[in-house]
């Protein structure tokens, strides 16, 4: 039962959503402090919900009110805002509510990662890929830490990951067609994916022409209703601020938070109007869409005098990105700046760049997609200020990689182990019989999974579970027969 179990996606989720729900009957009251009127229940979308739900509409993101506003994307705005709806605003309910929605979410996410992982390195890497998101322990805290978009941002992404891998062989206008929905609701989830599509996009067309095959049509139909997704969206928002905004309006504020600063933390949050009264002030004095238009010119004016500072401050955050390490101090701790979380993150940062280089090395088909996210994704966060979240939409695809690298690290340690083994005992006079090279060729070939059509890879991953499949006893199998 077990052994059918680890091959089960289904097994995956329901483990992975039960750790989950066991860790947010202990953390959920994190979410319920009432100080600064629940700001932590949500932080700026939670305000954002309360204000829709209200009769304000789209407005108010900090903890006094500031009329309309362009400083976040709305899908989960909306839908934190329909839980206040059902379940009240602030309550212990709607806590319960959407982090259950968040945790739900995060283990369906076992699902993307094992059909994509299965598509480009086999079955095996594919159960230990789901099993490791099952138990991440990132992706357990992170689903109850955060009221926030990135649990829903990564299971669009990785989705969309999967659904590219499959338009490399699909002419399907309804798959396309899915792929411009979940493209629109991502941009309106988080922006920053966007940052990922041209290059999605690009790998598919080059794909199909090299096959001599044409897309264009597909590409176009996506499109279209990918526009028609965000326009409303882009409609709204820039009627509300007299100028044009796409998806959201702050990144002057944000990079003056990542930049401006100490240099102590990733972020520099004490002249944020959540943080500092007299920006708040501020903000309601002069109206969101003039006080972030300042904002944008401060930061064009701070970039021109401190390039170096830029620059070293970009290259800190990329190192943060990958290995949590920002400062030396304080190291002894189990928080997000400790030293079992620097080590932790580095480890498997180091695992998933391995496996990437050894799958790109051998020619794996899909690579170059998992190569675009890692590279393309977090790059607007190098450039503004980073959080261990910032990067969770992501993590899937990590996992996947880190896996298929220890997996590799791990056959290569035994073949030198053997060939050590075989050197020594040839020391001492015996022989040892090794495999011909066409029985080595087959053993490698079945452990890289690496099949030439979708056909060869069903028929192999059948017969690799049932050699894995516990033996019928006597009976049974006399019964069967009969």
């Amino acid at each position: 039962m077990i052994r059918v179990s680890f091959w089960s996606p289904r097994a995956m989720v329901v483990t992975a959503l039960a750790i989950r729900l066991l860790v947010m009957g202990f953390v959920y009251k994190m979410q319920l402090d009432p100080a600064q009127d629940h700001w932590t229940f949500g932080w700026e979308n939670g305000r954002v919900a309360r204000s829709i739900v209200t009769g304000r509409g789209f407005s108010s993101p900090y903890p006094e009110p500031s009329g309309p506003t362009a400083l976040m994307p709305p899908l989960y705005a909306y839908l934190l805002a329909g839980v206040f709806k059902l379940f009240g605003i602030y309550t212990t309910a709607s806590a319960l509510v959407i982090l259950t929605l968040n945790n739900i979410l995060s283990s369906l996410t076992c699902l993307p990662i094992f059909s994509i992982a299965r598509r480009v390195f086999g079955l095996r890497v594919a159960a230990w890929a789901g099993w490791t998101w099952a138990f991440f322990p990132y992706a357990v805290f992170l689903s109850n830490r955060w009221i926030w978009e990135t649990i829903l941002t990564m299971l669009l992404l990785t989705l969309l990951l999967l659904l590219t891998l499959r338009l490399e062989r699909s002419p399907s206008l309804i798959a396309w067609a899915g792929y411009g929905v979940l493209w629109g609701f991502a941009a309106l989830s988080n922006p920053a994916t966007l940052s990922t599509l041209p290059f999605l996009g690009t790998w598919i067309w080059l794909r199909h022409w090299r096959r001599g095959k044409n897309c264009t049509g597909g590409a176009f139909a996506a499109s279209l209703i990918f526009f028609i997704v965000i326009t409303p969206w882009i409609w709204n928002s820039s009627r509300n601020y007299g100028r044009f905004v796409a998806f959201r309006n702050n990144f002057g504020l944000e990079f003056l938070s990542g930049n401006t600063g100490d240099g102590s933390s990733p972020a520099w949050v004490n002249d944020l109007p959540d943080e500092n009264p007299s920006e708040m002030k501020k903000v309601q004095r002069m109206g969101e869409p003039a006080y972030l238009a300042e904002k944008q010119q401060e930061a064009q004016e701070w970039i021109g005098r401190h390039r170096l500072r830029f620059a070293e401050l970009t290259l800190r955050r990329m190192l943060y990105n990958w290995t949590g390490f920002w400062s030396l101090r304080p190291l002894w701790t189990l928080g997000g700046t400790g030293l079992p979380h620097i080590l932790t993150y580095s480890l498997v940062s180091f695992l998933a760049f391995a496996g990437l280089g050894m799958a790109v090395r051998n020619g794996r088909d899909g690579a170059v997609p998992l190569a675009i996210l890692l590279i393309c994704f977090p790059s607007v966060y190098y450039v503004t200020h980073l959080d261990e979240r910032f990067r969770h939409p992501i993590d899937p695809i990590v996992v996947i990689l880190a896996v298929f690298g220890a997996i590799q690290f791990r056959r290569q340690w035994a073949r030198m182990s053997w060939q050590r083994q075989t050197i020594s005992l040839s020391a001492t006079g015996l022989r040892i019989l090794a495999p011909s090279p066409q029985m080595q060729s087959q053993t490698a070939n079945r452990h890289s999974y690496s099949p030439g059509t979708h056909a060869d890879q069903h028929f192999q991953e059948g017969a690799l579970l049932l050699r894995r499949s516990p033996p019928m006893k006597r009976g049974a199998r006399l019964h069967k027969i009969e």
